[in-house]
């Protein structure tokens, strides 16, 4: 096998489901997926899939995003952006990788930019997100 395969808890992935609304802000170190309604900041250290029956207003900054939903805001990604068939976008990109399927819609400003930029971007806090474990 040339590439090892990371091993994935599924206890690992943060998951809003539809039909659910939080207002707020979230900060992982793991994948997170939405597929219900969320209005604040996203950050991720991991992958961020938002599914067909998501609607996010606020920013997302992460490893990786597939979009197939709603986002309203502005995207950093320190690799890839894949924006899927049946996605819109109002915003701008910030990323490193862009691909795009057709009747993807996307309405603002793309920049690609280094992982540096993606660093200084994202704050102190992507660059060193930890979630410690509560205290028993």
């Amino acid at each position: 096998m040339a590439k090892s395969e990371q091993s994935l808890n599924v206890n690992s992935i943060s998951r809003i489901s539809t039909g659910t609304v939080i207002k707020g802000e979230i900060l992982s170190p793991y994948d997170i997926r939405i597929d219900g309604t969320f209005e604040g900041k996203v950050q991720s250290k991991g992958r961020v899939v938002v599914g067909e029956t998501a609607c996010v207003k606020g920013d997302i900054i992460c490893e990786n995003i597939d979009l197939w939903g709603k986002v309203e805001g502005n995207i950093f990604v320190k690799d890839t952006l894949s924006l899927m068939e049946g996605c819109s976008v109002n915003g701008n990109l910030n990323i490193r990788r862009l691909a795009v399927e057709l009747g993807s819609t996307f309405n603002g400003n793309c920049r690609m930019i280094t992982e540096a930029e993606f660093n200084k971007a994202a704050g102190v806090e992507a660059a060193k997100a930890e979630v410690k474990p509560a205290q028993k």
